[in-house]
């Protein structure tokens, strides 16, 4: 049997190909629910990330966490270990169209008290999850390698990976390494990608008025804008538009944006002002062919990107964890956790949900976006038609809450 560059092998039952908040989730699950040992667990990263320094500035990249995904967490044994300081629930969130008044009669507003909810979920830096997630894998047993993944060679009953220390030898790959995943190209997934023609421009603001812990979302001709509750009575912004309006905006000074930004919110907080840089990174939409290959399987962004226009990309990514790990922990004593039947299980679960959730997030923003045609005319109205209607607002305030359709058993209540 080869060794790594280290000169020394590592056998396990599952081994994921990176720690981010969906891999390391997943690991944490798996540790406490699959009916592994944890010792055989592996978890390949080669960047730790560090807490957050009490009173820091909050981080740009952050994720809208359902009620399901944090019932998923809280299987994983990672939702107590988040710094609840930096932990923003939010109890309701107000979407509207730039062609309203954000608190018109067809504005759309979901309330967490209309559901007998305590919230609608929380806005958690990544980071924050990330690390916390970590944390619950290593104290649940888990072992985390900080190296690099170098090649993969499938073999008839086991994996190798070559790393950057250890040969990693595991009867299960899982591939959570992000859309330009090393894994799905080494086993020859394909995954067609496109682009959406928008950049997100993210940034943090001050807020003239309190944001009330709601989440507030207007589309405009050139893609939506959220601005997103924060703990420290900040608000994170997700401003997605067009490539040469994402060029225009990024080029003005940090007063003329602002001013910008604060026309286009509708003025809904009072004046904006970004306190921290602005970043800007391409919107694309790939699903993968196929989330299974062999003994190697794919999720989160190694499998598929939606629009951010919902916040569903870490939601998605791990239901894709839950599910998973539960193909795995129903399976009889003794069988291989890369039995095909189990991976077909999985992939034929998540590949539909994801398939659905894209679909919607692609037709919502092409209907919002542009020129107000009879396409854009027709959401316009719709938008409001929703707002009208209680059993509407209920079905779409529970999709916001994840708790539609066929959930895996860890994001039920």
């Amino acid at each position: 049997m080869s060794t790594g560059a280290d000169g020394t092998l590592v056998e396990a039952e599952v081994a994921i190909v990176g720690g981010g908040m969906v891999g390391a989730a997943l690991g944490a699950l798996l540790v406490r629910q699959a009916r592994i040992d944890p010792a055989r667990v592996v978890v390949l990263e080669r960047e730790r990330p560090q807490a957050a320094i009490a009173g820091s500035a909050f981080e740009l990249r952050v994720s809208a966490v359902s009620r399901a995904s944090e019932r998923i967490l809280r299987a994983a044994g990672a939702w107590p270990l988040l710094d609840a300081t930096r932990v923003a629930p939010y109890q309701s969130m107000r979407v509207w169209h730039e062609g309203s008044a954000p608190d018109g009669l067809d504005a759309l507003c979901f309330d967490a008290a209309a559901m007998a909810e305590r919230d609608l979920g929380a806005i958690i830096e990544n980071r924050n999850l990330q690390v916390a997630a970590l944390k619950a894998f290593e104290d649940g047993g888990g072992r985390l390698l900080r190296e690099t993944l170098q090649d993969i060679n499938q073999q008839s009953d086991a994996v190798l990976l070559r790393t950057s220390g250890p040969m990693v030898r595991a009867r299960l790959v899982v591939g959570a390494d992000g859309a330009a995943s090393r894994v799905r190209e080494a086993v020859g997934i394909a995954a067609p990608t496109r682009g959406y023609g928008e950049r997100a421009i993210v940034a943090t603001v001050a807020c003239e008025l309190p944001h009330g812990s709601t989440a507030w979302q207007v589309f405009l001709p050139t893609g939506p804008l959220a601005l997103l509750p924060l703990a420290d009575g900040h608000c994170s912004l997700v401003w997605s538009a067009i490539d040469e309006e994402a060029a225009r905006l990024l080029a003005l000074d940090e007063q003329a944006f602002n001013v910008a930004l604060t026309r286009a919110s509708a003025r809904v907080l009072g004046s904006l002002q970004v306190v921290s840089e602005r970043r800007a990174f391409p919107l694309r939409r790939m699903m993968a062919e196929r989330f299974s290959a062999g003994r190697c399987v794919l999720v989160g962004d190694a499998a598929h990107t939606i629009h951010p226009l919902a916040g569903q990309g870490v939601n998605q990514g791990l239901l894709d964890a839950a599910a998973l790990c539960e193909a795995i922990a129903d399976r009889p004593p003794r069988e291989d956790p890369a039995a095909p039947r189990l991976l077909r299980r999985y992939e034929r679960e998540r590949r539909a949900g994801n398939a659905v959730v894209g679909a919607v997030m692609d037709q919502l923003d092409a209907a919002f976006r542009g020129a107000p045609d009879l396409t854009g005319r027709i959401a316009r109205e719709g938008l409001g038609w929703v707002a009208r209607s209680r059993v509407l607002r209920e079905a779409l305030t529970r999709q916001a809450l994840g708790l539609s359709g066929d959930l895996p058993r860890y994001a039920r209540a």
